[in-house]
């Protein structure tokens, strides 16, 4: 299964950026789909999911600028990225958390760079 993210590139702080995620069908309407990040020498982390019955949650570290949605249509998610901070530098993978023969995998993109120069 492959999940295809883009949208990452170089920005200004206080900048916007907008990170989309497809995943196949079959998986994405089943899916929590989520934004995880990794910044160079940390742990990944994450910052937003939204399950397949509506529910958003964000990390405390980006809520109030990060917007998450997806469009069940084009099988795809966003990330709305506002007010960029240079902390904010990372490599951000997508995730579809779906249950296969009843046994809950996940699906992992294959990662876009953001880069948020001061």
């Amino acid at each position: 299964v492959q999940l295809q993210a883009s949208g990452g590139g170089l920005v200004q702080a206080g900048g916007s950026l907008r990170l989309s995620c497809t995943a196949p069908g079959s998986i994405f309407r089943i899916a929590t789909m989520g934004w995880y990040r990794q910044a160079p020498g940390k742990q990944r982390e994450l910052a937003a999911t939204f399950t397949s019955g509506g529910s958003t949650d964000y990390a405390d570290s980006v809520k109030g600028r990060f917007t998450i949605s997806r469009d069940n249509a084009k099988n795809t998610v966003y990330l709305q990225m506002n007010s960029l901070k240079t902390g904010d530098t990372a490599v951000y993978y997508c995730k579809a958390n779906a249950p296969r023969n009843g046994i809950p995998r996940d699906y992992w993109g294959q990662g876009t760079e953001v880069t948020v120069s001061s």
